[in-house]
């Protein structure tokens, strides 16, 4: 098994934790390369289910984990969420968790900031999870952030802590917000600093680790809000496509060899901006109810609409994705029509792709084909001649239009619910 990365092909939530659960075993390593605790993994095994955020899914498989240099952490919900997977019997040590050092540190004040600019914005909210991220990105592009290796020395964790309190107040001075202090960060970083250096790795060392392993490399969020090609400014604060690997897995561009894509049988979004095929109808509902549609980090309740061909072509593009693995099939069981959007129509000129000029948004006529329901049930079925003919026909429609293979598709939230093509 060559080195692979599973990669979301749309605005998130597509199920790639449990494709990454499901495919564990066949690798020796897993690798978290961008994001944050904005980005939730959902993994059902037996009777138990694990809400991941932080620690790759492999760690329920056992498995090497890595967060690696690309992420942006938080260590207070990195210790909240071991506790939580300890609890349910799975240990959490340095013998299946490195962190690398080059890791920037998320604070309280980042999440503090990160929802005061959110409320600033008014009726244009960028639907952020309000947990940091964004702030800390910023702060790690300003030089100013707080590595993690930076706490291994108190002088050199007091003047990066006075270079960002002076740079987070200033924004505070002009929201006529209280500024903070230093101390409040030492006593909020105190209880919990050695346990967190007791993770960490030099990406070096961590290169020479994962260098003669199969690695797979766990994509957070979904190549539509990455924060160069995705909708933006309705994006994450991370590049979220397979190039991010190189630079936030602490191996070099040499390292990936595969590329697995995850699609949705539809198409969610959590959060504000351009969402061409939403349904805000019964159909909407449906899926929401029917999907269990709710985000995993927030709660907040997903957008739904028909699977959208053209968005999910320019992410497989830009991904170099030749294969695909499909989710939640079984949640389009019910429906007598299902259809799938193939371009659009915006003020009379048809577009193949999602053009980026945010003004051409409110225009949006999307054009459908339309497919037969199947009308029965898919659900935990590990056959694909099992599967109806109707549903056999829309696979092969998503196959020809966006012109990928598709290999897996889960048919329900559990490892063994999962069809091999």
């Amino acid at each position: 098994m060559t080195n692979t990365a599973i990669i979301g092909l749309q605005w998130g939530d597509e199920g790639k934790g449990k494709i990454v659960d499901f495919l564990a075993n066949d690798f020796d390593a897993v690798v978290r390369f961008q994001g944050g605790n904005n980005a939730g993994h959902t993994i059902k095994v037996a009777n138990n289910t694990y809400k991941l955020s932080l620690l790759p899914s492999g760690i329920i498989a056992g498995k090497l984990c890595i967060i690696g240099s690309g992420v942006v952490l938080d260590p207070v919900a990195l210790f909240n969420e071991i506790n939580k997977v300890q609890q349910s019997g799975i240990e959490v040590s340095k013998n299946n968790l490195l962190i690398a050092s080059n890791c920037p540190l998320i604070l309280s004040l980042h999440r503090s900031l990160d929802i005061l600019l959110e409320e600033q914005k008014g009726n244009k909210k960028i639907g952020t999870t309000g947990r940091g991220i964004g702030p800390a990105y910023e702060d790690k592009v300003g030089r100013r952030a707080l590595l993690i290796s930076d706490l291994f020395c108190h002088a050199t964790t007091m003047e990066r802590l006075q270079n960002l309190v002076f740079y987070h107040n200033l924004i505070r001075s002009g929201l006529n917000v209280e500024p903070i202090k230093i101390d409040a960060i030492i006593q909020e970083l105190e209880p919990i600093k050695q346990q967190l250096l007791s993770f960490v790795e030099s990406p070096f060392e961590i290169a020479k680790i994962l260098a003669n392993k199969k690695v797979l490399f766990e994509g957070a969020q979904g190549a539509l809000l990455d924060i160069s090609y995705g909708t933006y400014p309705f994006v994450t604060s991370s590049n979220t496509m397979a190039g991010q690997i190189a630079l936030g897995s602490c191996l070099g561009v040499d390292s990936l060899h595969k590329t697995l894509g995850i699609l949705k049988a539809y198409t969610t979004r959590v959060g504000s901006g351009p969402f061409p095929s939403e349904l805000n109808n019964d159909i909407g509902e449906f899926l929401r109810q029917e999907g269990a549609e709710f985000g995993t980090v927030t709660g907040r309740n997903r957008r739904c609409g028909w699977f959208d061909v053209a968005l999910v072509k320019q992410a497989i593009q830009l991904c170099s994705v030749k294969e695909v693995a499909l989710t939640k099939l079984d949640v389009l069981d019910k429906l007598p029509i299902i259809k799938i959007v193939i371009g659009y129509k915006i003020n009379g000129k048809q577009y193949d792709y999602l053009p980026q000029n945010p003004q051409l948004w409110q225009n949006i006529e999307p054009i459908y084909q339309q497919f037969e329901g199947w009308q029965s049930s898919t659900k935990g079925l590990t056959s694909f001649n099992n599967l109806p003919k109707q549903a056999i026909n829309y696979l092969k429609a998503i196959e020809s239009l966006c012109s990928v293979k598709i290999s897996i598709i889960s048919t329900g939230p559990s490892r063994n619910e999962t069809i091999i093509c």
